[in-house]
C-alpha cells in the first residue's frame, strides 16, 4: 500500500502582523511569454518560483529563449523575438493548464510542429475551443482526442492573423493567448467571444502586461478584442507585483482568527482579479483596511453571503472555508469552470467540508456552504495547491488538521508552509 505523506496543522495563538507574499503567477507567466516575444534581453525582478513557473521558463527555452537567474529575485530574459525556434521532442507541461493554454499560441508562430503534452490530469482538460479557434486562421491545431485533450500538435503555417470566433466560457486564457500571439500577425487578431468569458481581469491583465512590452490589444465591447498587427515586443525591466491569488490564503486567516492580518506591497489599483477577495471578506463582516502599501483583513462576527465568483475562481476554496466559520449559509455561483481545474474543485471543496462536519449542497455551478463549528480531519488534496492551502487554514484554530501529499503547493507557492508555520 502506497505510503502518503501527512502534515499535520498545529492550532496557535495568531497576532495581528504584516505578510510578505511572492510573486504573482500569472504575471510571472504572461511576463516570461512577452520577455520571449522581444528580440532584445528584459530584467524581471521577484519573479515567482514555483513548478508552474518553471514548466513555462522551460518550454521557452525549448522554443529559443535564453533565461537565467542572475540573483535570488532577478531573472535574464533574451528573447527569440517573433520566431520560437523548432524542438523535435515533445514540450511537458506537467499539470499546468496556464502554461499549456498561454504556450498553444506562442507555438503557433513557430514554422515546424510543436507536440505539447503534460501529465495525466493535463491530458484530460479539454482545449477544443482553442485548437478550432487557431484552425479558422490557418494554423494546424489538433488532438488525437475529439475533445481537444493533451497531447497538442500545433505548426504554425500561417502568419496571416485575421478573424477568430471563441468560446472562453471555460478559459479566459485562451483569448491571453491570442491576444499575445496575435500582437506579431500580418493582419493582428479581430476576436469575437461567443458569450462574456469568464475570469476577465485575467484578459486586462494580460492586455496590460501587453503594454508594459510596447504592444497593444483593445477590448472593443464585452465581447470583441482587436490586436493590431505587425507589432514589435520592446524588451526593458519589470517587477512583478505580489500573487493576490496567494494573499487570499492570509486574508483568511484574518477572517477566521480576528486577527489583523496585512500583506504588504499591495497597490490597491492591481488588475489582478483576486484583489476582489477583499471586498468579499469585507462583506462577510470582515475589518477592511487600506494603508502605506499594504492591506489588511480583520475578522469578527462573520456572516453567510451570495457571491457571484466567475471572476474570481482560484479565490473559491479560501472563501469557502472562511465560509463553513460563517454563521447561515453562503452561496458561491458562476463557478461551473471549477471542474475543469487541476481537480473538480468544486467537488473537492464540498467533500472535504463535509468531512469536517459542514453541511455542503452544490450544484453544476455552485456550492451552498451552511456554517458552523468545523472540525479537525485528514483533507485529501488531490494534488492540487490550492485545496491544501485552503483547508490548512482551520488548523490554526482547530486542532486535528492533517493535509495529505503538502508538497503539491510548490506548484504555485513553494515557500507556503514556512510562511503559516512563521505566523
Amino acid at each position: 500500500m502506497e505510503k502518503v505523506n501527512l502534515k499535520l496543522i498545529q492550532p496557535k495563538t495568531i497576532q495581528e502582523q504584516s505578510v510578505v507574499i511572492p510573486g504573482s503567477k500569472s504575471i510571472s507567466h504572461r511576463m516570461l511569454i512577452c520577455a520571449s516575444l522581444s528580440k532584445g534581453t528584459s530584467n524581471i525582478e521577484n519573479l515567482l518560483k514555483s513548478d508552474d513557473i518553471f514548466l513555462t521558463r522551460d518550454a521557452l527555452k525549448q522554443m529559443g529563449a535564453k533565461i537565467d537567474e542572475i540573483k535570488n529575485s532577478h531573472s535574464q530574459v533574451k528573447g527569440f523575438g517573433e520566431n520560437p525556434q523548432g524542438y523535435y521532442k515533445d514540450i511537458y507541461l506537467g499539470n499546468s493548464g496556464t502554461s499549456m493554454r498561454l504556450l498553444c499560441g506562442i507555438a503557433a508562430l513557430g514554422n515546424t510542429q510543436y507536440v505539447l503534452t503534460g501529465d495525466k490530469r493535463l491530458c484530460e482538460r479539454p482545449m477544443i475551443e482553442l485548437l478550432e479557434a487557431l484552425s479558422m486562421i490557418g494554423i494546424q491545431a489538433k488532438s488525437e482526442n475529439k475533445n481537444g485533450t493533451p497531447p497538442i500538435y500545433i505548426k504554425g503555417n500561417s502568419r496571416e492573423g485575421g478573424r477568430i470566433n471563441i468560446d472562453c466560457s471555460n478559459s479566459s486564457q485562451y483569448l491571453s493567448s491570442l491576444l499575445m500571439m496575435g500582437a506579431v500577425m500580418k493582419k493582428g487578431l479581430d476576436i469575437t467571444l461567443l458569450g462574456p468569458p469568464v475570469s476577465s481581469p485575467y484578459i486586462d491583465l494580460t492586455i496590460d502586461i501587453m503594454k508594459k512590452f510596447k504592444v497593444t490589444a483593445h477590448q472593443i465591447d464585452m465581447t470583441r478584442y482587436r490586436g493590431l498587427g505587425q507589432q514589435s515586443y520592446i524588451h526593458g525591466n519589470f517587477i512583478v507585483e505580489p500573487d493576490l491569488s496567494n494573499a487570499g490564503y492570509f486574508w483568511a486567516i484574518g477572517a477566521i482568527t480576528k486577527k489583523m492580518i496585512w500583506i504588504k506591497n499591495i497597490c490597491q489599483n492591481s488588475l489582478q482579479g483576486d484583489l476582489k477577495q477583499i471586498r468579499i471578506l469585507e462583506q462577510m463582516g470582515c475589518t477592511l483596511k487600506i494603508e502605506n502599501n499594504q492591506i489588511g483583513i480583520c475578522g469578527s462576527n462573520l456572516i453567510g453571503i451570495d457571491v457571484d465568483m466567475s471572476d474570481t475562481p482560484d479565490a473559491v476554496p479560501a472563501i469557502a472555508v472562511v465560509a463553513s466559520f460563517a454563521k447561515g449559509k453562503t452561496r458561491i455561483t458562476n463557478i461551473k469552470h471549477l471542474r475543469e481545474k487541476e481537480c473538480d474543485r468544486i467537488d473537492a471543496v464540498s467533500s472535504q467540508l463535509i468531512k469536517m462536519g459542514i453541511r455542503v449542497n452544490q450544484g453544476e455551478d455552485c456550492l451552498e456552504i451552511t456554517g458552523g463549528e468545523p472540525n479537525g480531519a485528514r483533507i485529501e488534496t488531490f494534488n492540487d495547491h490550492r485545496i491544501a492551502m485552503a483547508f490548512s487554514l482551520p488548523g490554526l484554530i482547530v486542532p486535528g488538521m492533517e493535509i495529505e501529499n503538502e508538497r503539491c503547493v510548490e506548484k504555485s507557492f513553494p515557500n507556503f508552509w514556512q510562511i503559516l508555520e512563521s505566523l
